[in-house]
């Protein structure tokens, strides 16, 4: 999809606060209310803006052990693939799964309570599921940067 300059100013300030009117919009990019209203309802029609979310602090909700965890298959059977993604899905502590190239099918990121919580949801839920060969795990000492900017 084509971007003019005003989509791309607009994305970006709905990335950095999506919970502002319309008008205040309109103010920062000198249009009016219409047309900002037009330009938002256009974005989410064709999919561009997918939903709407509030961020949570992890640290608040007890949630602030990150774990990046690799994950290498026994087998790169189609039905093992679709198996262990259908699966991963449904563990709520996973927040991001990404199938990659490299030494490790995925990379997982955690998020738990602390070392404890870890090891209980290895133990119980991710080792439990069928045809993980093997996993590695890292774990977070800072976090450096985190966005859910998109950069246009």
């Amino acid at each position: 999809m084509k971007f003019d300059e005003v989509d791309i100013k607009l994305l970006g300030l709905l990335q950095e606060n999506s919970k502002k009117t319309t008008k205040e919009y309109a103010n920062k990019l000198n249009l009016s209310v219409t047309a900002v209203y037009e330009r938002i309802k256009r974005l989410e029609k064709t999919g561009v803006i997918k939903n709407y979310v509030a961020l949570v602090d992890k640290k608040k909700v007890n949630k602030a052990f990150v774990v990046l965890c690799h994950v290498k298959l026994t087998q790169h059977a189609k039905a093992y693939v679709l198996q262990f993604e259908k699966e991963v899905q449904q563990l709520q502590e996973v927040v991001e799964c990404y199938h990659t190239s490299g030494d490790y099918d995925y990379i997982l990121k955690i998020y738990v309570r602390d070392m404890e919580a870890y090891r209980d949801f290895m133990v119980t839920k991710l080792t439990a599921l069928n045809h993980i060969g093997s996993t590695q795990s890292s774990f977070v000492i800072n976090e450096v940067k985190h966005t859910t900017r998109i950069p246009l």
